[in-house]
């Protein structure tokens, strides 16, 4: 060979876009191409002149001298797979040497498991095609028929090979599928006449690219009267729903929330901070207190800052339900249980909670057999309706409450111990209206204006003697006698104020005794002669309460507490007449 030839084909060798390494009959490397050098990751130095085996030390290159064969393979040079072809070098009848071409294969790798991806896909679809119920079948532009499946061809009463290849109107006379293959219109719910049968039929054009390229037609029903059996099933179904939504309107959310508990007396600040804490987690919540403290407010507010606000919230007055009603109400029945059962049933109070929160109000009061069944419930959170023998799961969080002394009741038999225990997980007790003292004037105020806007009274202020009454009397009905009261005063009263004839008689005549020698005459006088005497001292001293409290010859603690009684900490401030 001349040497001006093996210039032009080294430039050649360079040129090509794969690697080329040659070596001799010794097995060493005596030629090697920029690209190759790069596949292998070594210098040109580090490769001419060396053992083949030294450069790739599982190259197979020499074993074609051996073998006088070529072959071609994938192989891995580092973290690199590349794909090589081998052929032996003969020169005038004699192997002189190898030479190998290769080429990444990365590249190649990656669209080979495109291609595998896609070929899984493609299967997948040809799976779900031909699994489809109903028949579907597939036309080009020119209503030849390219898919169509096997249900459908049992269906039309021929095989799938002789219907895909023809005309759509060749197996389907009635066939309108070429139409919109042309005109790019839709039919969907058409009634069409199949082998006899009326069928309900859709059929879709296709396009790609903007360009009709064909219709998917679908068999709806094969049988109209399918679809007049299915119309029935939907409209009970639709009656059902109408009843759901009747029951669950009132449940589906809550009335109150924390901000709707007024308030800013110690007792009533740290219940408030326990019900938060309690709101938060996912355990029984037993809410304990006097008749009129409040209860249920809190349980709404609870269940408004828990993680099922969007869920219902649903009241169950345990002492309201009569016995004999008290199973169904709780538990739901099915159709025909007993006696005057609705059709198609009715879900139970604890099923319509589902995913929600469910109030037991009064807990107390539950008879004994049911307290079992319902902590049957609580335990394994499953519900049987009246009649049924199918269970079904709940997910529910409950709320009890009780004003009673549910630990007596335990003791002399009247309040399942266990029921108990699986009650009193999260306590929150709320504090009487006797031991909340600066709250009532602001319990007040609030259902004087709650008042205005749904009574529309005109009523706004309480008299100098009513307010001073309201803060020394105990409310042994609490807030809910509070609120009867103000409601009672407001339906009598003439002008903006309530005075002391506007009350209820009983509560005038607490105030008629001021003239008698009873203490709670005297307790009255008393404080109402404190209270001049405490604003009297915080205007000489100019707002001044140190200054004040030695006035009055009391400790400023002590002041303060009064100023707290008898509501003056926002009449008179600091440094202010």
């Amino acid at each position: 060979m001349k040497p001006n030839q093996i210039i032009k084909l080294d430039q050649v060798f360079q040129a090509i876009n794969a690697g080329i390494i040659v070596i001799n009959d010794q097995d060493l490397v005596c030629y090697c191409n920029p690209v190759a050098a790069h596949l292998i990751g070594l210098g040109m130095q580090d490769i001419l002149n060396k053992k083949i085996t030294e450069v790739i030390p599982n190259s197979e290159l020499f074993r074609v001298l051996q073998e006088e064969e070529s072959n071609a393979d994938q192989l891995m040079i580092g973290d690199r797979m590349v794909i090589t072809s081998r052929s032996p070098i003969d020169q005038d009848g004699k192997m002189v040497g190898a030479v190998a071409v290769f080429q990444d294969g990365s590249e190649l790798q990656r669209v080979l498991s495109r291609l595998d991806n896609t070929q899984n896909s493609l299967t997948g679809l040809e799976n779900i095609f031909e699994q489809a119920y109903d028949g579907v079948m597939v036309v080009d532009s020119q209503g030849i028929v390219t898919r169509i499946t096997k249900t459908y061809c049992r269906f039309l009463n021929i095989a799938q090979e002789d219907a895909v290849g023809r005309h759509c109107t060749e197996i389907l006379p009635t066939s309108r599928m070429h139409i919109v293959a042309q005109t790019g219109h839709a039919e969907i719910g058409e009634v069409m006449d199949i082998n006899g049968k009326e069928a309900m039929v859709m059929r879709l054009p296709l396009r790609e690219n903007g360009k009709l390229i064909g219709a998917v037609g679908k068999v709806m029903f094969r049988d109209v009267q399918d679809l007049r059996t299915l119309a029935e099933k939907l409209d009970v179904l639709e009656n059902k729903l109408k009843f759901y939504e009747k029951e669950l309107k009132h449940y589906q959310k809550f009335r109150y929330t924390f901000s709707n508990i007024i308030g800013k007396s110690q007792a009533i600040l740290q219940t408030k901070v326990l019900a938060e804490k309690a709101a938060l987690g996912k355990s029984t919540v037993l809410l304990r207190g006097e008749s009129g403290t409040g209860k249920e407010l809190f349980a709404h507010a609870i269940h408004a800052a828990s993680l099922r606000h969007d869920q219902p919230f649903v009241r169950v007055n345990c002492g309201a339900i009569p016995a004999e009603l008290l199973e169904s109400e709780l538990f739901g029945y099915e159709e025909g249980a007993f006696t005057g059962a609705k059709k198609g049933g009715k879900p139970g109070k604890f099923e319509l909670a589902n995913k929600g929160t469910i109030f037991l109000d009064e807990i107390g009061d539950l008879p004994l057999g049911m307290q079992a069944k319902v902590l049957r419930i609580l335990q394994e959170k499953e519900v049987e309706r009246v009649g049924s023998n199918r269970l079904q799961h709940l997910d529910i969080r409950v709320i009890a409450a009780t004003h009673r002394d549910l630990e007596k009741m335990m003791n002399v038999g009247e309040f399942r111990r266990d029921l108990y225990y699986r009650l009193n997980v999260f306590t929150v007790t709320i504090p009487p209206l006797r031991e909340r003292e600066r709250d009532v004037l602001l319990l007040s105020e609030h259902l004087l204006d709650k008042f205005q806007r749904e009574l529309g009274s005109s009523v706004k202020i309480l008299d100098r003697r009513v307010a001073e009454l309201f803060q020394l009397y105990s409310w042994p009905g609490n807030v809910r006698e509070l609120q009867n009261s103000l409601e009672r005063a407001i339906n009598v009263a003439e002008g903006y104020v309530i005075h002391l004839e506007d009350l209820p008689l009983y509560l005038q005549d607490l105030e008629g005794r001021r003239s008698t020698t009873s203490l709670q005459t005297l307790t009255l006088e008393m404080a109402d002669a404190e209270r001049r005497a405490i604003i009297k001292a915080l205007k000489t001293a100019r707002g001044n309460k140190t200054k004040a409290a030695e006035f009055l010859g009391i400790h400023r603690t002590n002041l303060y507490k009064k100023m707290e009684k008898y509501g003056l900490e926002g009449e008179i401030s600091d440094g202010m007449v």
